[in-house]
């Protein structure tokens, strides 16, 4: 076992004052007198007049949601590097708008945790909207809100209590799930210091293919107030000095060296937080040569302004390159070897996942702020269908990353907002089952076979086996945080917090899984549907999809929205079949190069915002098969055929 246990930089954090203190908290030094004058001058630097403001009682604090990243969230005032946090007095109201220009589309304003015990709590909405809801924040403490569709998007509050000199986190919170810890414990600290990640461009890290780096986030430098688990209170006399001792800040980069091992073909992943100089909304698409593994071409569509590009996937061919706008209404498809646009269609609210059926090559993309799936034409020219994923009367569905069978007769699709799955028969168009999940279902991963799929659960921390065969039902759920103790930070083996992307391996025999909060890559065996083994992973960590390698096997690309490196995994070096032995050969910075082509110029978040990702050739089961020849003749026949094969 070992601890994610204290210090390593900030020796200012040295002593503690409290009397009964966790071992985190035992060489804290006392409330710095210049501090506590911070917290009481109006419009400081550090709280930008928020307390103050607030102090009267009754105020409101608007937060404006946005496409920008970073400040999706967006209070008005920068309080130490975030736009995302405002601090109010017991009583205050907090507001969240959703508006044009700032907002194209759709969202949520939905509580992830809150002060234990707080009236009006948790607070959401039966479906995302556009306008403003508001509610009034009663009790004293830390209140963190997120967006259902972009669960990345986090406000937080903390309602202060004018009887304490500190600002005020709460004895304990209470998450989603229904979990309580004191906010002196591991997972508090771990969610605390996401956020600061999180809602700060400046605290993302940046990796260099020349030479190492340092990543050192920074944090507000005030007192805060805590709990520990016997209910004493806990005053941490500086936030900043603390979390970067406690997390073993400044962390060193080390140089991106590039794989020695080749893949096949490209890479695509959406950098959907990168600003271009001739666009108001972010994202480039950015393709990597996998046997140079160079930085190619950025696609960035300027001329559409287009918002927010999240996943993609490619026609049969492999000549067409689909894109959707999570943040806008829009699909596109773009040539992939020119990056020249060839269609635009309006399909509806935050369209998220993307795939083609191996039968008819027409394109399915989710609704992520509706309830439904588009079923559009080849080339993405016309919509077909609309594909609705409820009965009438039932709660709002807003699927995300849905996957398909390899015969294209059936699709799985993780519901965020009614936290369960349908399967649908595809050319019916019908349901064929509605299963409860866990919270917040953000992506689906299918067997090659079709017999049993997945579906990450991002606030549950958990994955929901579900069978395929009549009568669905579901298999297993498997804690990714089992092997955690949230109070302690003890960890005794393989843990995945925040998992998001969920692709089962072409042969079916893994699943890989990137998690967000943890910054981890879980390994699932689904003979036995267990987690087996976790590897190190960037903030953020969030996007795979498996490519081939070269001479046979899979490489999985790992994306991450808060670091500009592409991670290349090999999850199986001797092809035995097992992934005991996967491991990280090598990683890509994301930034353009002199040799890049693109259609606009990165000004800002180069390579940042890794999300979708797309490995070309497509050599999952069923696509593979529907390749040109000059494609099949660069992998083997294994590759050729993943499963039933007599190679």
């Amino acid at each position: 076992m070992r601890s994610l246990g204290p210090f390593g930089r900030r020796a200012s954090a040295a002593a503690s004052s409290a009397p009964v203190a966790p071992v985190w908290l035992r060489a804290a030094i006392p409330v710095a007198a210049s501090l506590v004058v911070v917290l009481a001058v109006a419009g400081s630097s550090v709280l930008g007049g928020s307390r103050a403001t607030a102090a009267t009682g009754g105020a409101v604090h608007t937060f404006e949601l946005t496409d920008n990243p970073g400040n999706w969230f967006d209070s008005g005032a920068d309080i130490a590097g975030t736009r995302s946090l405002v601090v109010a007095a017991p009583g205050d109201t907090v507001s969240f708008v959703v508006a044009p220009p700032a907002s194209q589309e759709l969202h949520t304003a939905t509580s992830l945790l809150w002060p234990t015990g707080a009236a009006n709590m948790p607070f959401t909405q039966p479906k995302a909207f556009r306008g403003t809801v508001q509610t009034e924040l009663t009790t004293a403490g830390l209140y963190v809100f997120l967006c259902k569709l972009h669960p990345f998007m986090l406000g937080a509050t903390l309602v202060d209590d004018p009887a304490t000199p500190e600002l005020d986190l709460g004895k304990t919170v209470t998450l989603s799930t229904g979990l309580t810890i004191p906010t002196s414990s591991d997972l508090a600290l771990r969610l605390v210091r996401a956020f600061f990640v999180i809602t700060n461009p400046a605290n993302y890290q940046k990796y260099s293919a020349e030479s190492d780096t340092t990543w050192d986030p920074a944090y507000p430098p005030v007192p805060v107030l805590a709990g520990d688990q016997n209910g004493n209170p806990v005053s941490v006399p500086n936030l900043d000095a603390f979390l970067g001792a406690y997390f073993h800040e400044p962390v060193t980069l080390p140089k991106a060296t590039a794989p020695a091992v080749k893949g096949v073909g490209e890479v695509w992943v959406d950098t959907e937080y990168e600003l271009t100089a001739h666009k108001t909304k972010p994202g480039a698409a950015t393709a990597v040569d996998a046997g140079s593994w160079k930085v190619t071409r950025k696609v960035a569509l300027p001329k559409l302004n287009f918002n927010n590009g999240h996943n993609m996937w490619a026609n049969r061919d492999q000549s067409l390159i689909y894109n959707t706008e999570w943040f806008g209404n829009r699909l596109v498809a773009f040539e992939r070897k020119s990056g020249k646009l060839v269609s635009v269609l309006t399909v509806g609210a935050d369209p998220a996942h993307v795939m083609t059926r191996t039968d008819t090559d027409q394109v399915h993309t989710t609704l992520n702020g509706e309830d439904a799936v588009i079923e559009a034409s080849p080339g993405a020219g016309g919509i077909d269908r609309r594909i609705p994923l409820q009965q009438a009367g039932e709660l709002a569905t807003h699927p995300h990353a849905h996957w398909m069978s390899a015969d294209g007769m059936q699709m799985a699709t993780p519901n965020a907002n009614s936290d369960d799955s349908t399967l649908i028969d595809v050319p019916s168009g019908t349901i064929t089952s509605k299963l409860d999940t866990g919270l917040l279902p953000i992506a689906a991963g299918m067997m090659p076979d079709a017999s049993k799929y997945y579906v990450s659960n991002y606030e549950q921390n958990a994955i929901t086996v579900i069978d395929m065969s009549p009568p669905q039902h579901v298999i297993k759920t498997i804690d990714l945080m089992a092997n955690y103790d949230p109070i302690s930070g003890q960890i005794s083996g393989p843990i995945g917090g925040f998992p998001v992307q969920t692709p089962v391996s072409p042969n079916g025999r893994y699943v890989i899984e990137p998690n967000t909060l943890t910054g981890t890559i879980t390994i699932i065996d689904t003979d036995t549907d267990t987690l087996i083994k976790s590897l190190p992973c960037d903030a953020g960590c969030h996007g795979v999809n498996f490519g081939a390698k070269q001479g046979g096997g899979y490489l999985a690309y790992i994306s991450s929205k808060f670091s500009n490196s592409l991670i290349v995994v090999d999850p199986d070096p001797n092809d035995d079949g097992e992934p005991t032995d996967a491991t990280i050969v090598g990683r890509v910075v994301l930034n353009a190069t002199d040799g890049t082509k693109g259609d606009d110029r990165v000004i800002a978040n180069p390579g940042q915002g890794g999300q979708g990702v797309l490995p070309v050739p497509n050599v999952y089961h069923g696509w593979v098969q529907n390749l040109p020849a000059s494609w099949k003749a660069m992998l083997t026949c294994q590759q050729r055929n993943p499963i039933g094969s007599d190679c």
